[in-house]
């Protein structure tokens, strides 16, 4: 009985995850590239009033991009992982001004004993070349290509220093998250649905070809984050 009870539960954690891969697959249409813009917005407005968040918004300014997760879904018996949607905006390091969002998928698969599931929003602050240049590239695994570490949270916290910071809130709380051996890659097909032709990470951030007025309340609110405090910063 418990056998079974065992394979039933693993049976369902693997048909979750395939159906959150096959319909994330089968999404990419224009409706859910502006909701996950919309959401990204309303994420950073979330973050920007927490009075957790005072080191997150008085450094912000100084991060080299903002990767947002809206939702990051995680679940597994034995078998588990996770995997969410999210943009990057890139900061222009000359003129302070943030660019349109590129498309990105995260996820990873872990093994050993677990139970559970849980739903996690999501912010990584990119602090090194680095970390930028990896966000460029086809794909590439945190915690291998490039260091993670939690972002400070409270009053008077401290970074580590390290490619990648996160920050993770659970049911409004914040939280620690594993994120070691998550790939994060560009969602193509998403990005050319959002700007109506075929782009590269490095069209939109870098070489500017393409935007989207869209998504202009998701770059001033992370503009509005980025409060000029230097005095103040602790990275």
């Amino acid at each position: 009985m418990i056998q079974k009870s065992i394979l039933a539960v693993g049976l369902f954690t693997l048909l979750f995850f395939q159906t959150f891969f096959i319909n994330n697959a089968l999404a990419d249409g224009y409706t859910d590239t502006y909701a996950l813009v919309d959401r990204s917005t309303i994420l950073l407005k979330s973050f920007g009033q927490d009075p957790n968040m005072e080191w997150f918004k008085s450094n912000v300014q100084y991060a080299k991009a903002v990767f947002v997760v809206p939702q990051m879904l995680k679940a597994g018996f034995f078998l588990g992982g996770s995997g969410g949607s999210g943009v990057l905006l890139s900061r222009n390091l000359k003129t302070n001004i943030w660019s349109y969002p590129v498309f990105y998928s995260m996820g990873s698969v872990s093994f050993g004993l677990q139970f559970g599931g849980e739903a996690s929003e999501i912010v990584l602050m990119v602090m090194t070349e680095k970390g930028m240049n990896s966000m460029l590239t086809t794909s590439f695994k945190v915690g291998a290509d490039v260091t993670v570490a939690a972002g400070p949270v409270g009053v008077g916290a401290k970074a580590a220093t390290t490619d990648i910071l996160a920050f993770a809130r659970s049911k409004g709380a914040f939280m620690g998250i594993a994120l070691e051996g998550a790939v994060i890659k560009p969602r193509e097909k998403w990005n050319t649905a959002y700007y109506k032709k075929p782009v590269s990470p490095a069209d939109i951030i870098i070489r500017k070809t393409v935007t989207n007025p869209h998504a202009d309340k998701l770059r001033q609110a992370v503009a509005e984050q980025a409060v000029l405090q230097t005095n103040q910063v602790k990275y």
